[in-house]
């Protein structure tokens, strides 16, 4: 059996209790009237319809519990409005912002159920990611510093017979500089070119005797070892190559808009 949401699951309790109320006919088209106010069936269908997603079974508790949690809500929308904190300018900007995330996420699910990724594009992304990772990965190991000279320092350092994890210390990367610099295992790919150019021309156990220059600074690279690299399948990569190319076709769909956009 799934388990209802949290809210749903929290609010459960109060929902069963007040059944014979939640039963009762609301005014045409609401779900319930408050003070007055008409809550539409639609906003329930919505809730509901997120519930769901998130796995809860669509059971009347589910239904109930959904009411009693709106009705909730629009009593304290009613106490903020008594306060006017409906007009105060901070409040009324982060309505604004919630109702453009809705209107985004709508349009998103709209774009991508127009604009399906065909199983030919899907495959070309594949065939180009397999290009791009080449047939081996690298365990790496870095120094970076800001300065070049920081880094020949650290090369004659090394030549004199000096620990790369222990120089590591004093690198400016702070998610490998308590690990000895270690970068674990890659393919050139996901490094920036000139820092997987210079893996890529490194053997086993041997570091760059000249500084590496990158827009992060410069580094002083150690290959530890290689070995074969082999892609994963097509169709248990599939799901991400979709999803990748999907943001990539809206993110192009943007800048279109963007460039045609007349903005002062």
């Amino acid at each position: 059996m799934h388990k209802l949401s949290r809210l749903a699951s929290a609010l459960l309790l109060g929902a069963l209790i007040s059944f014979p109320a939640a039963a009762q006919k609301a005014a045409s088209g609401a779900v319930a009237t408050v003070n007055g106010v008409a809550i539409p069936q639609t906003v329930a269908n919505a809730f509901v319809a997120e519930q769901k997603a998130q796995g809860a079974p669509d059971t009347p508790e589910l239904k109930n519990a959904v009411r009693e949690e709106l009705i909730r809500r629009e009593l304290l929308v009613q106490e903020a409005k008594k306060l006017n904190l409906d007009k105060q300018p901070d409040v009324s900007a982060q309505a604004d912002l919630a109702r453009q995330a809705i209107f985004i996420r709508a349009f998103v699910q709209d774009f991508v159920k127009k604009h399906p990724i065909s199983d030919q594009d899907l495959k070309a992304a594949y065939d180009k990611m397999k290009t791009q990772m080449g047939n081996t990965e690298y365990k790496v190991r870095h120094i970076l510093v800001e300065q070049e000279d920081e880094a020949k320092t650290i090369i004659a350092n090394l030549k004199k017979g000096a620990k790369f994890d222990e120089l590591a210390k004093q690198s400016k990367d702070p998610g490998s500089k308590d690990k000895g610099g270690d970068l674990g295992w890659n393919s050139t790919a996901s490094y920036v070119k000139p820092f997987g150019d210079a893996v890529g021309s490194l053997s086993k156990g041997k570091y760059t005797e000249t500084p590496v220059k990158t827009d992060f600074g410069y580094h002083v690279i150690l290959l530890e070892d290689s070995r074969p690299l082999t892609a994963p399948p097509f169709d248990q990569i599939k799901p991400q190559l979709a999803q990748r190319l999907q943001q990539e076709q809206i993110q192009r769909y943007v800048n279109d808009l963007r460039a045609k956009a007349k903005v002062q």
